[in-house]
């Protein structure tokens, strides 16, 4: 993940749009959320047991599937709007009224959708708890606001705001699902209110402390808050969908399996995106430059500080696989009770680090323009993961796992080749595109 970044003016020796220092107090927000992760399956397995967790695993990955894939794309839009305006001093309201209207279009027809899938939501995902499908409305009634509040606070440069609604959204998850297991709970339902309920707190804060407040200024149309926004839509989607499509396809695929390989699956695809969290680091110390360069249009420097990102990236990647390769199962068993062989954190690893790759690649190319070349990409990619899952093998955890490398090769062939096709023409870069590619987040 990467900070929401805000561009303020300067002079015209500078860079006018570098990312701001609010890049370390966000990377501190970004942390606490990923360490909440693991410690939240944790707790809630030793609450439920694996069998029992298992609906939540799924309401889980469906969540940030569904919630940043329609929702993310919204922060990126206000972020990038509001910083425009306060750049030329001109007030923001109109903008977060106008993509207040365009979120509650959106919240809705999501609504619509779980509700006229709720029954087979519930018999084949959530083994018939029909609260945990509740849960799941309620939560893109509380993550939906949470975005809208995060592009606000970063298109305003309001980063500890930002990293606060962040960090408590993860802490307060964990520390209620803490008070559940202590207090003996072993209801489902609430359980699966703490996931739902974890962002109102930060919301409120930020709202309370004026964190979210807008100044008025000149009416917004459609033009100025939605440039690219369907490709961005259609990208961010189908790139959330992939990175949390592993447990919820072993849940439709393995209906008639034992519920605990599926939150076995789930607790190894937890494991094996670490490299995915440490990209998160990468990417805060490397943007920076790498948006300063591409603002004062230093095309071979640009270059440069790709190669160097893509380097450290695959770096990354490979000492995640090698570690998952030795560590892999010997951890999963320690933290998690195991469960998961050698050879499927193997794969998970090798999967996660192409998607870094590939969604590394996909940022460059959002920054030349080419919104549509990576809504392209990410589409073929999760088309590729459901053929193969479907026709590769009979082993249910092995088709999902070739069919995430699969689907990672995919993109990453696509957006490789679109950024040399970018790079051996005309290279322009675009103001706008160049906030929305490094506003970018494998997750949320």
């Amino acid at each position: 993940m990467s900070t929401t970044p805000n561009l303020p003016p300067n002079n015209a020796t500078s860079s006018k749009y570098a990312l701001p220092e609010g890049t370390a107090s966000v990377g501190i927000g970004l942390f606490i959320a990923g360490i909440s992760a693991y410690v939240f399956f944790k707790i809630g397995q030793q609450a439920l047991g694996q069998d029992g967790f298992k609906p939540i695993v799924a309401m889980w990955f469906i969540a940030f599937a569904l919630i940043p894939g329609f929702f993310l794309p919204i922060e990126q839009e206000v972020s990038r709007a509001l910083s425009h305006r306060r750049a030329i001093g001109e007030g923001g309201r109109p903008i977060v009224k106008r993509v207040f209207q365009l979120a509650v279009i959106i919240f809705v027809a999501l609504c619509v959708a779980v509700l006229l899938l709720s029954r087979q939501i519930n018999n084949n995902l959530f083994d018939g708890y029909g609260v945990v499908t509740w849960c799941l409305l309620l939560s893109l009634a509380t993550y939906a606001p949470m975005h809208l509040a995060r592009g606000i606070c970063s298109g305003n440069a309001r980063f500890g705001a930002y990293s606060l609604i962040i960090g408590l959204d993860g802490a307060l998850r964990v520390v209620g699902c803490a008070g559940l297991w202590l207090a003996g709970v072993t209801n489902i339902g609430a359980y699966a209110l703490t996931i739902a309920l974890s962002p109102v707190v930060g919301i409120a804060i930020a709202a309370v402390t004026g964190k979210l407040h807008t100044e008025h200024g000149p009416s917004a149309s459609w033009s100025e808050v939605t440039p690219n926004l369907g490709w961005l839509l259609i990208g961010s989607l189908f790139a959330a969908a992939l990175v949390n499509a592993g447990p919820i396809t072993v849940d439709i695929l393995g209906h008639d399996a034992p519920p605990e390989l599926v939150t076995r699956f789930g607790n190894a695809v937890i494991f094996a995106r670490i490299p995915l969290f440490l990209f998160q680091a990468v990417q805060a110390a490397l943007l920076p430059r790498l948006a300063r360069l591409a603002a004062q249009r230093k095309l071979s420097e640009f270059k440069r500080g790709l190669h160097q990102l893509l380097i450290i990236v695959g770096a990354v990647g490979v000492i995640g696989t090698v570690g998952a390769f030795i560590l892999g199962p010997w951890v999963l068993e320690l933290v998690y009770d195991g469960g998961i062989d050698r050879r499927t954190m193997t794969l998970l690893a090798f999967a996660s680090a192409l998607y870094m790759l590939a969604l590394a690649i996909a940022q460059a190319v959002i920054a030349l323009s080419g919104h549509g070349r990576v809504a392209f990409g990410w589409c073929a990619g999760f088309a590729t993961f459901a053929l193969v899952a479907w026709l590769s093998s009979n082993d249910l955890y092995l088709r999902v796992e070739l069919a995430l490398v699969a689907s990672s090769v995919i993109s990453l062939a696509i957006f490789f080749l679109s950024l040399r096709t970018k790079m051996s023409g005309n290279v322009s870069f675009d103001d706008a595109s160049m906030i929305d590619a490094f506003a970018e987040r494998p997750l949320d």
